[in-house]
């Protein structure tokens, strides 16, 4: 069975898994790159009479601007 891995999670598990195997077995200054392209930044936006209010990070990013202190 070359499918296994499906009994056991899903196909974005997996894929996490092997980007992981991937980059572990990359040189140091390679390795360092591949995993700062891996991070991701979610933020959101509320939208009210079409138009859009300010975007705010959830998990702010470390070389985000920080929002000024109301």
């Amino acid at each position: 069975m070359s499918s296994t891995w499906r009994a056991h999670f899903t196909f974005n598990r997996y894929s996490q898994i092997c980007a992981r195997a991937l980059r572990q077995s990359l040189k140091e200054s390679e390795r360092v790159k591949a995993e700062k392209r891996g991070l991701t930044a979610l933020r959101y936006q509320h939208w009210e009479h079409g138009e859009g209010g300010e975007q705010v990070y959830l998990v702010p990013p470390e070389d985000a601007p920080k929002a000024p202190a109301a």
